[in-house]
């Protein structure tokens, strides 16, 4: 499903983000990515996206090595992935509707489609009473669970959430993790970094942790080791 190999990133102004980095994650993973500020976890997500190129290293997602892609195939690549950020990121003249609605129309769904599948999204979400309220209107938790709507509303295989519980209270961050685990368990493979201990040692799903750059353990069922810090 994914695969990072010997993966390298230096940027311009000489940081090391990483450093020969390899990472195998199967299809229906959920993943938690930990480690303290500047680990790398950060530049992993944008590597993924394309948002940025690997100094060495190959990255393939899907099979298909994402290192080559020319630049017209990226807006496509990039409909293989669902992204939720720690902002949400929502567009504030957009119902939560339209807000999810907008994510389907930008591929090119028919309007049909859309009309059949985002209430299905409200409803996985607990916000079907919220479709026509804006974001404005929703406390932090909503506006989360909008964007994870939003994420999937197109069924990618992949889900990368950046942070997704990091503005919410516990509770409410809790809401979200429970949320992701259905999906997961839907068959998206979840890749979460995350900072939020007490989540990742209840969860007991696989723990990849980056310290430097590097990647320091790598298990399954694992816990917030104090080597994060």
């Amino acid at each position: 499903m994914i695969r990072l190999v010997n993966v390298s990133k230096v940027y311009d102004n000489g940081v090391t983000a990483l450093s020969n980095v390899n990472i195998n994650i199967k299809a229906g993973d959920f993943v938690f990515l930990v480690g303290p500020s500047g680990a790398g976890k950060t530049t992993i997500i944008k590597l993924l996206l394309k948002e940025i190129e690997p100094t060495s290293g190959d990255i393939f997602v899907n099979d298909k090595n994402i290192t080559v892609l020319k630049r017209r195939e990226i807006p496509y690549f990039r409909r293989n992935i669902g992204v939720v950020f720690q902002d949400f990121r929502l567009l504030p003249d957009r119902n939560v509707y339209d807000n999810i609605a907008f994510a389907m129309q930008v591929v090119g769904t028919p309007s049909k489609e859309i009309r059949r599948r985002v209430p299905l999204m409200l409803s996985l979400v607990n916000l079907s009473s919220k479709a026509y309220a804006y974001p404005n209107e929703l406390s932090g938790g909503e506006q989360q669970r909008v964007a994870l709507a939003r994420a999937i509303a197109n069924n990618p295989p992949v889900l990368i959430a950046d942070e997704p519980t990091g503005n919410l209270d516990p509770d409410t961050g809790w809401d979200i993790v429970n949320l992701l685990s259905e999906i997961n368990r839907r068959g998206t493979t979840v890749i979460m970094a995350t900072h939020a201990k007490e989540i990742v040692d209840a969860m007991r799903k696989r723990v990849i942790i980056l310290k430097k750059g590097t990647v320091i353990s790598d298990q399954e069922k694992g816990v917030y080791l104090d080597e994060v810090k």
